[in-house]
């Protein structure tokens, strides 16, 4: 089996679907393990694909643990196996912990968002030298290639991609309900400021992927009109230093869950 899936909550299940759904690996090299055995069969029949048990991770090229953090102390001694490769998408537990808990330097940290459910994550990695030569970091650039963008960042880097870029949807979920809110306030009827707020949101992340946001702001924001007045009424709540704030919160609680391990 080339790869088994420990855990298969919303993430994991994203990423599930576009490794089938890439054709990057068949439904018969992929294995899952769930909380129990009755999880397991119900999880292995609703994807089709294999149920695993504990003692058949041995046989697992290799194993990506999807749980939460938290759960991650008790289950790392039934998923430990010297000659498996792991990759780990939990937020907050280093390739150190990795390491010390299942008793090999074959670990890839990752850290995709929630844009995976439609093929447009931006994935982190990080892998030591041994995930490297072992292989284990070309097949997870691979396999995250499948559910959007991949980028190598350094470790200590990745509780600050986490607190911006993984919990980005959030924060941009709350921009969203929030302009709509600003519409309905102002006499829009509901379902269509939502509409309105998510193609806005949309459309903008296109354009931003092609100028500076100072310049497209300045290009909407002409002297005088409704944006700059606008403007000035997020400046005066100090919107910007909200977001900043909310980058560095997240950052924190990232650094503080990987203290707890």
């Amino acid at each position: 089996m080339r790869l088994v899936f420990v855990g298969l909550g919303k993430m994991g299940r994203s990423i599930l679907r576009g490794v089938l759904d890439k054709g990057f690996l068949a439904p018969e090299e992929v294995g899952v393990l769930g909380r129990s055995p009755e999880r397991t069969r119900e999880l292995a029949q609703a994807f089709g694909i294999q149920p695993v048990r504990p003692e058949d991770l041995a046989r697992a090229e290799r194993v990506l643990i999807a749980v939460q953090p938290r759960d991650f102390p008790a289950l790392a001694p039934l998923i430990a196996h010297p000659l498996t490769g792991y990759l780990s998408i939990m937020a907050g537990v280093s390739t150190g912990v990795l390491t010390r808990r299942l008793g090999t330097r074959r670990v890839v940290r990752a850290m995709p968002n929630l844009a995976a459910e439609i093929g447009e994550s931006s994935t982190a990695l990080f892998g030591p030298k041994e995930a490297e030569e072992a292989g284990d970091l070309d097949f997870a650039r691979a396999l995250f290639a499948t559910v959007g963008d991949v980028y190598e960042i350094p470790e200590r880097l990745f509780d600050a991609f986490t607190g911006m870029s993984a919990s980005a949807p959030a924060y941009l979920a709350v921009v969203a309900e929030a302009l709509a809110d600003g519409g309905v306030r102002m006499g829009i009827p509901r379902a269509l400021a939502l509409k309105l707020a998510a193609d806005a949101l949309a459309a903008t992340g296109e354009l931003l992927k092609r100028t500076h946001p100072g310049r497209l702001k300045d290009e909407v924001a002409s002297p005088g009109g409704t944006t700059i007045h606008g403007l000035f009424a997020l400046e005066a709540r100090g919107v910007r230093a909200a977001f900043m704030e909310a980058v560095e919160r997240a950052t924190l609680r990232g650094q503080a869950l990987g203290e707890e391990e």
